[in-house]
């Protein structure tokens, strides 16, 4: 029996190491992903669970969906879920709107496009910490751009406490919110009008379709992908409201600016009560993985209209 050039050895021994470089390049990013997400979630939904105490060595006793009812019968908590309602209802719309015809004017020949895109996006990238510390400026009870503009016509002693008032406090939250987004929905409509045949346009308008009707008729339809999956992002985006309001009014005055996650984070870090917090999270994560699925069933539905 003739035995084995070595060379034979040694040209196999690199295949194995070839079919496992693949899992060897994944693992980093798994791991970190399982230990910074994951393991976080499965933790909080076991702090769910508990009236959990964050000393070493102290017992957290076990209360099973005690903390779960208790939020179904929470008043401030429903203000916290009619307030994130409201938010999404007020600047969902806006973003979806602007964005489009930001996305309209600029697609167009427009002389220093770039520059325009440019403008509009900035607001998008830059940090939530300082837009809403600027705005708490500007809209300030006391030496406020806004107020100081308003006094200008109504008088000097007119002045508005914007931040301390509840639906003054939503109309500048508000305003906030659509003024840093809606460069996002401008990029993603951007995105899907370079992709649409120039053909279909070009048809739709020898058909006499124009203006409005061409928009409805022809571009819409079309677009009809890319608008359900910006007006998803976009709600999900709101239902996950935190920095803003929680730097410009601090769910107050007497909680009546709070959203979801603000009054979550309160109950955690202001009164310590992490079994309760880990329940209204939860419940939250539910809530978004429902909207996940909805927005996956719609962008299959549209792609098979498509």
């Amino acid at each position: 029996m003739t035995a084995r050039h070595p060379s034979v050895a040694r040209r196999k021994a690199p295949g194995s190491g070839r079919r496992l470089l693949p899992y060897a390049i994944i693992f980093p990013g798994v791991a970190f992903y399982g230990l910074f997400a994951i393991y976080p979630l499965l933790k909080q939904i076991q702090i769910s669970f508990f009236n959990w105490n964050i000393m070493p060595g102290a017992i957290s006793p076990f209360v099973g969906l005690a903390n779960y009812i208790q939020a179904l019968h929470d008043p401030v908590l429903g203000t916290a879920l009619v307030n994130t309602l409201l938010y999404v209802l007020a600047t969902v719309p806006p973003q979806m709107i602007l964005g489009f015809l930001a996305a309209q004017v600029v697609h167009r020949h427009l002389p220093a496009r770039g520059l325009w895109r440019t403008l509009i996006y900035l607001p998008v990238i830059t940090s939530w910490v300082v837009v809403s510390y600027m705005f708490s400026y500007i809209f300030n009870a006391e030496g406020g751009a806004v107020n100081a503009l308003l006094a200008d016509f109504f008088g000097p002693g007119f002045s508005i406490y914007w931040l301390q008032n509840t639906w003054t406090a939503f109309v500048v939250i508000w305003l906030l919110a659509v003024w840093k987004g809606f460069g996002w929905s401008m990029v993603m409509f951007l995105a899907g009008l370079s992709g649409l045949p120039r053909e279909v346009l070009e048809a739709g308008s020898i058909d006499g379709a124009a203006g409005i009707r061409h928009w409805w008729n022809v571009t819409l339809p079309m677009m009809w992908n890319t608008v359900s999956f910006v007006v998803v992002m976009l709600v999900m985006g709101g239902v996950q409201a935190f920095i803003s309001i929680y730097l410009m009014t601090g769910g107050g005055p007497v909680n009546s600016t709070q959203v979801i996650l603000t009054y979550t984070y309160q109950q955690a870090f202001s009164f310590f009560n992490f079994g309760y917090s880990g329940a209204m999270a939860t419940m939250v994560g539910v809530v978004l993985l429902m909207v996940s699925i909805w927005e996956i069933r719609m962008l299959r539905r549209t792609w098979t209209v498509g």
